[in-house]
C-alpha cells in the first residue's frame, strides 16, 4: 500500500488502466481519483498495488480517496486475471476500508459500471448496498430549436478562481464529489491536457458570476460515440442558488452544447444522479436519452 506515488509506481497504474480500459471500453477512475493518482497521493488517499511472481505488470489496483463529505473507492483487476477476482478483490477492500477507519470512518462509495453479479456479492461481503445510481446520458449534435440568446464569456484562470469557487462550493454544498472544492483542486483541472478556457463558459448578472457551464472534449478512444467518434461532455453545469427557478440553467446547458457542436462534435454526454429528477427530466427536454447507468455500492466504516 502507498500513501505517496512514486512515478514507477504512477507508470505500472496506469499501464494496468490502460489494459482494463482497451478490454471495457471505459475508462477506469473517476476524475476525482485520477487526478489524486496523478499527483502522487494527497491526504486521504492510498494506492493498494497487487503484484504477482513472474508478471511485469500489476495484476490489480484498489484506490481509496477522500472527497467532500465521503469517501471513494476504485477497484481494478487486469483483464487476464478477473477469472481470480473473487481471491483479489476481497483483499484489496479490506485493506483500503482499514485505510478509512485509520483515518476516522465514514461512508464509502464504491462505484461500478455495469455491476455484475460478483460486484454485488464482494459488496455485500464488505457491508456495503446499492446506493446511487448515475446515468450517462446523451444527446446528438447539434442541438435542434433557436440558437441560445444567453450571454456567456470564458472562464480566466488566475481571475475568476476564487469567484468560481465559491459559486460551485454553494450550488454542490451537499455533493459528494463536486462540493468542497478549493484552488488546489481547481489548479489540478487546469493541467489537464483537455482544459480549454473557450469551453468553460460563464454568465455573469449585474457584474457577478450566476451560473455556469463546463465543457470537455474527449479526444481519446475510450471515450466515443456509438459509431467510434470522440464525444464533448457537459463536464459541470451549475447555477448559484439565488439564481435558481429562472430556466438559466436550461440556457447554460443549451450555450454549452451550441460550443460542443461548433468543435464539429455529432455526440455529447453528461452524467447525472438518477434521483435529481428535475435535472434528468431538463435534459430529457432537450434530446438527451439515457445511455447506461453506473451503480455506487454504499456503507458506512467505523474508526
Amino acid at each position: 500500500m502507498k500513501r505517496e506515488m512514486d512515478s514507477t509506481s504512477i507508470e505500472k497504474v496506469s499501464a494496468l488502466l490502460t489494459a482494463a480500459w482497451n478490454a471495457d471500453a471505459s475508462r477506469p477512475l473517476s476524475d476525482h481519483l485520477w487526478l489524486d493518482l496523478r499527483e502522487g497521493g494527497r491526504r486521504g488517499f492510498a494506492g493498494i498495488l497487487m503484484h504477482e511472481d513472474h508478471h511485469d505488470h500489476l495484476i490489480a489496483y484498489c484506490q481509496i480517496s477522500r472527497g467532500n463529505s465521503s469517501w471513494s473507492l476504485d477497484l481494478v483487476v487486469h483483464p487476464h486475471h478477473r477469472y481470480d477476482s473473487h481471491e483479489i478483490a476481497p483483499v484489496l477492500i479490506e485493506t483500503a476500508l482499514e485505510v478509512v477507519a485509520e483515518e476516522g470512518g465514514g461512508h464509502v462509495h464504491w462505484w461500478v459500471f455495469e455491476p455484475t453479479n460478483l460486484h454485488a456479492a464482494l459488496a455485500r461481503d464488505a457491508g456495503f448496498t446499492p446506493g446511487r445510481r448515475l446515468l450517462q446520458m446523451r444527446v446528438p449534435l447539434p442541438l435542434g430549436g433557436p440558437a441560445p440568446s444567453l450571454t456567456v464569456e470564458p472562464f480566466r484562470p488566475g481571475i475568476d478562481d476564487d469567484e468560481w469557487l465559491a459559486l460551485n462550493n454553494a450550488a454542490f454544498a451537499h455533493h459528494p464529489e463536486q462540493g468542497g472544492w478549493d484552488r488546489g483542486v481547481l489548479s489540478a483541472r487546469f493541467s489537464e491536457a483537455w482544459f480549454d478556457p473557450a469551453g468553460f463558459l460563464v454568465n455573469r448578472r449585474d457584474g457577478a458570476m450566476s451560473g455556469f457551464c463546463w465543457t470537455k472534449i474527449h479526444s481519446d478512444n475510450g471515450s466515443v460515440d456509438d459509431k467510434g467518434r470522440p464525444m464533448g461532455e457537459i463536464y459541470v453545469i451549475a447555477v448559484h442558488p439565488s439564481a435558481t427557478g429562472g430556466g438559466l440553467g436550461t440556457d447554460l446547458v443549451r450555450a454549452g452544447l451550441a460550443h460542443l457542436a461548433s468543435r464539429g462534435l455529432a455526440t455529447a454526454m453528461l452524467y447525472v444522479d438518477e434521483d435529481n429528477t428535475f435535472a434528468v427530466s431538463m435534459y430529457r427536454r432537450l434530446g438527451f436519452f439515457a445511455h447506461h447507468t453506473e451503480v455506487a455500492f454504499v456503507g458506512d466504516v467505523n474508526p
